[in-house]
């Protein structure tokens, strides 16, 4: 497998740490060890998170056809759109953000706060638009696209969590080799991996990445979109193409791909009330803050993993923190007291 031969253009600090987890996992009965890589704290850019291990393979392609101005798309409290704001500012280029109305969030301050802040206090132009949540490829994103050519710009498309672009997937095939460099460390292998998916290009890179040795499929993808069937499809073909850019040298199996649909509910970007205990169960043990949008999600899924006896006693869990704690200001209401 070769990752070597793309160009990256470094975004993060370099290699994010591993942490152990020992008030959740004594919390959580103390049979299962869990541990968190912590990609939420991987760079300086606007609090970081997942999306710029992406971005770090995609500028490059961004840079090389000379354009002056991403365009890309998200929820109105997206990261990822904030992620390419930060990118944008940082590699000197301009910035033209969708914020679709993906979360039906009756939050007075919602559109106002968080990540749409942050994005507009980088300098991009954030539109909002009042289409529903999909993570397909967009009429309104190409819209914007169109606007910058018609302005007499140069633009370079990002699509939604910069999944389904060619080097989407790039960055987390490099988690999983940062991993094991790591676990050789440690003098220890993870049993599992847990992750949030909903666009796809996250756990697509650990699956290829981690297919390399064999465990493709400990790799627990927790679902947040709600539409799990288009996910699945998602994921499936970024792996494919993400296995051929970089030679794994073999088919993924459709078991190697691994999407629990069960924690999702109610919707993209709702919090069920189990999404909101498992942030204060987070916060409360570890003082690790997750969101509603994403982490809560797939620290609900782990922690009724763990309790459902999913994880043999003895296991090492690796829970992989993607980001996305701004957008919790959106949600002031419900976390008012905590």
């Amino acid at each position: 497998m070769n990752l070597d031969k793309f160009e990256r253009y470094p975004l993060t600090f370099g290699p994010t740490p591993i942490e152990h987890l020992p008030r959740m996992t004594e919390a959580l009965g103390g049979k299962v060890q869990i541990y968190a890589k912590r990609d939420d704290c991987n760079s300086g850019l606007a609090m970081g998170g997942n999306k710029l291990r992406k971005l770090e393979y995609i500028v490059p392609d961004a840079i090389a056809s000379n354009a002056d101005t991403l365009v890309s798309i998200g929820g109105v409290q997206s990261n990822h759109t904030r992620m390419v704001a930060a990118t944008a500012a940082k590699i000197g280029m301009r910035c033209v953000v969708v914020q679709e109305a993906w979360v039906p969030h009756q939050d007075a301050v919602y559109d106002r706060v968080g990540n749409i802040m942050l994005t507009r206090l980088m300098g991009a132009d954030s539109r909002i638009v009042e289409d529903g949540f999909d993570i397909g490829i967009r009429q309104s994103w190409e819209d914007a696209i169109q606007s910058v050519k018609d302005a007499g710009g140069n633009p370079y498309g990002i699509p939604a969590g910069a999944s389904v672009h060619k080097y989407g997937g790039l960055g987390y095939v490099g988690f999983a080799e940062e991993v094991r460099k790591q676990e050789t460390d440690l003098g220890f292998a993870f049993d599992y991996i847990i992750v949030c998916v909903v666009t796809g290009s996250t756990q697509a890179g650990m699956i290829v990445g981690f297919a390399a040795d064999d465990r493709a499929d400990r790799v627990i993808g927790i679902d947040a979109s709600g539409t799990p069937e288009q996910t699945r499809a998602q994921v499936r073909e970024i792996v494919d193409n993400t296995a051929a850019l970089v030679e794994l040298g073999r088919a993924v199996r459709e078991d190697e791909i691994v999407i629990l649909p069960d924690y999702a509910y109610p919707a993209y970007g709702v919090p069920s009330e189990e999404t909101n205990e498992a942030i204060r169960f987070a916060a409360r043990t570890e003082a690790m803050i997750t969101d509603p949008v994403y982490e809560g999600k797939s620290m609900q899924g782990m922690m009724d993993l763990v309790k459902k006896g999913f994880f043999p006693d003895g296991a090492r869990v690796l829970y992989a923190h993607l980001g996305g704690a701004p957008a919790l200001n959106g949600y002031s209401y419900i976390y008012r007291n905590g």
